[in-house]
């Protein structure tokens, strides 16, 4: 009974928030700015009257995705009483129930709490219709089912990711933190197993199923990326360049942006660095350990990606939720900035877009505001999750580590109860919450 009425205060707050974006992107409710729904009413529709042929969008450059993609642009059709937007709105909207109810489940479980609950329920719709309005939240509960499977069973985590990735790649990212040892084996191979059946399979069965590297190559630097701040400043100071929709987003065109375009590419292939050395150093795991080292490698990577799309913000919700599911998380200051900056994407777009394309005064201080957070929560993120697992010089691996300077500790590194339960993760009972050691 106490778990009853413990989920129904966020159950009640999801369905009067969710009531709101809902009437948002019927139009009942008018939110200032762009139409963030023509996406799906035009865009959308239109490949999906495409693919119903038999075909990718091969003429469209817009088409940026891998195959799966293909699936969520497909989907309304299951519902087809409704008109195509109609029922795109209604499937996202399951999808964020279908979040809801696992990280509920999840939160009653031993060693758990509602934290992340809360995190998905309030964090989500300052987004505003945005949120409704993209595939991303599809991709999203995907990634949550994939994480919290994760915990014990890795196969199944791996396999999810896989489809994910399918989806819109990032989810490959969702593996950086498994344990090394027989979860990463397992993970990893169902991973490899589940993505080359499904790009075997679409490769075959439908023309074009690869052009979108050709497409996703080709972008320059987004207007509201890290790399568009840059020409922010310099349009401030006479930068000569043009703001241009090109490759279905705006960005910059003009001297230098090659430049920044590969710097951001530099900043990438830093990270993926940076993270390849902690999988490496790594030797102390807590049961959230796999789910910060997500949250970090997907904060990471939006960060420096040429583009920071409001929707990726769902993402970075939705993982950090999990990770706050886990009462030994590491996470909470880098999610309530990432938050906090989903607070300020909605005044960026649609509120403030034009502003932003404009290069204002207005437009420099939002996106500086908003990708100053993210620039925090992915350094925090990077810096806690190195603090609470990477040994330090002169203690060996699994012992005892001292507080994190983040208020909590790690634990003592002492190794998991075996669960009997638990046929597939050999692991950990995760009601102890212990801090085992990697394996070699």
């Amino acid at each position: 009974m106490r778990g009853v009425r413990g989920a129904a205060r966020p159950v009640l707050v999801w369905a009067a928030t969710r009531t709101v974006l809902l009437l948002c992107v019927f139009k009942v409710l008018t939110v200032p700015g762009a139409d963030v729904t023509v996406d799906v009413s035009g865009i959308y529709h239109g490949w999906y009257e495409v693919l119903r042929t038999g075909t990718f969008p091969l003429s469209d450059v817009t088409w940026q995705y891998p195959p799966g993609a293909a699936l969520a642009v497909l989907s309304p059709a299951v519902l087809p009483f409704l008109g195509y937007a109609p029922a795109f709105f209604v499937l996202t909207l399951l999808a964020d129930a279908l979040v809801l109810g696992l990280l509920l489940y999840a939160a009653g479980r031993p060693g758990k709490r509602q934290a992340g609950v809360w995190v998905w329920v309030a964090g989500l719709p300052l987004l505003g219709p945005t949120a409704y309005s993209r595939y991303d939240l599809m991709v999203t509960a995907v990634a949550v089912a994939a994480l919290l499977a994760g915990a014990r069973r890795p196969r199944a985590m791996g396999a999810l990711a896989a489809f994910g990735a399918l989806l819109k790649v990032w989810p490959a990212l969702l593996l950086a933190g498994v344990a090394r040892g027989r979860a990463t084996r397992r993970s990893w191979t169902a991973f490899a197993a589940t993505s080359a059946g499904l790009l075997l399979l679409a490769g075959t069965a439908v023309p074009g199923a690869f052009a979108f590297l050709t497409f996703q190559r080709e972008r320059g630097t987004e207007v509201e990326s890290l790399g568009g701040l840059v020409f922010q400043v310099a349009r401030q100071f006479g930068w000569q360049g043009q703001v241009l929709l090109t490759y279905g987003s705006v960005e910059f065109v003009g001297p230098y942006v090659h430049v920044v375009s590969a710097a951001a590419l530099g900043l990438t292939a830093t990270a993926f660095g940076w993270l390849l050395l902690w999988r490496l150093r790594a030797g102390e795991y807590a049961p959230a350990t796999p789910c910060d080292a997500a949250f970090t490698a997907v904060l990471l990577f939006t960060v420096t990606s040429r583009v920071i799309s409001p929707q990726y913000l769902v993402w970075l919700v939705g993982i950090g939720a999990v990770c706050l599911v886990f009462r030994t998380s590491a996470m909470a200051v880098p999610v309530l900035l990432v938050v906090g900056a989903t607070a300020v994407t909605i005044l960026e777009f649609p509120l403030g877009f034009d502003h932003v394309v404009a290069g204002d005064a207005v437009g420099l201080v939002l996106i500086f505001v908003r990708n100053g957070l993210l620039v925090a929560a992915a350094l925090a993120a990077a810096r806690v999750l190195w603090r609470r697992t990477v040994p330090r010089r002169g203690r060996a691996a699994g012992s005892s580590t001292a507080g994190s300077g983040d208020g909590t500790t790690a634990g003592t590194g002492t190794a998991g109860v075996a669960d009997p339960g638990d046929t597939d993760s050999g692991g950990t009972d995760p009601g102890r919450e212990p801090v085992s050691p990697a394996a070699p």
